[in-house]
């Protein structure tokens, strides 16, 4: 579990405990900036990641949670809090399994430690191959971008989280995230790696309250790897908890990491 290249980051903070934040599949670290600025201001030293294969962080030849644990692993310096939504909660995770001197506590936002259907891959399966398949030369501006995109995801909030993969060079375009690794691996990153456990430590699920991915039918299996975990809904929120809901996102990671110390 070790990566040769460093990690894009951004450190927020520079005293007190310190906590990693990790995104979800086809984001970046920016997109919990403000999640980690609001954490620092309570005392932590947050670093957001890119991850492998996504924003400016190097491409990899495959994708996977023993690529990605370990990626994140080589960055920490001694024990921190982790903290990661949907593919960067089962980093977090994989890491805490396959690594506990390096975890000193869990966030695990809106995802399980199980392998999910097809129905969950569907969706981001067609997120990544409607990217792949636009055409990056006929775009003038982003404007154009998000037109064509339109036609195939209709969600604009969905669209703009996309988009923020789409970066300049020179006079073209270019994605940030590697598709093409992303399509292959789609179905490991889907799944979860059958790990050694338990992790001993303080865990925390926060799931969405009108989302389905944290499931009763989970808790057996969130158990027999976390047997300290509690799992909290929140309400009137689905997967994206840390942006439905950022006030009440930070106050339930605020106060667990508070309890964590």
């Amino acid at each position: 579990m070790s990566t040769a290249a460093s990690l894009a980051s951004r450190t927020y903070g520079t005293d007190g405990p310190p906590v990693a934040l990790l995104h979800g599949l086809l984001g970046q670290g920016k997109n919990l900036a403000t999640a980690a600025a609001a954490l620092a201001a309570r005392g932590y030293a947050v670093t957001t990641y890119d991850l492998p294969g996504h924003g400016r962080s190097p491409r990899v030849p495959s994708l996977d949670y023993e690529v990605l644990a370990g990626a994140v692993a080589a960055e920490l310096r001694g024990p921190t809090a982790v903290v990661g939504h949907s593919m960067g909660g089962k980093t977090a995770m994989a890491l805490a399994l396959a690594r506990p001197e390096l975890v000193s506590a869990l966030v695990v936002v809106d995802i399980a430690p199980v392998a999910y259907g097809l129905d969950r891959g569907a969706e981001h399966d067609h997120h990544v191959r409607t990217l792949r398949a636009m055409d990056l030369s006929a775009l003038a501006s982003r404007a154009d971008a998000d037109a064509a995109l339109a036609a195939h995801v209709h969600d604009a909030r969905v669209r703009g989280f996309l988009l923020q993969n789409l970066a300049r060079e020179g006079d073209g375009w270019r994605w940030r995230a590697d598709l093409d690794v992303l399509a292959r691996d789609l179905p490991a990153l889907g799944g979860f790696p059958d790990l050694p456990g338990p992790y001993e430590g303080p865990v925390l699920f926060l799931a969405g309250g009108d989302s389905s991915y944290v499931a009763d039918a989970h808790r057996e299996r969130i158990g027999a790897l976390f047997p300290h975990a509690r799992v909290v809904r929140i309400k009137g929120v689905g997967h994206w908890v840390h942006s439905e809901a950022p006030e009440v996102f930070v106050d339930a990671v605020g106060r667990f990491l508070d309890a964590s110390r």
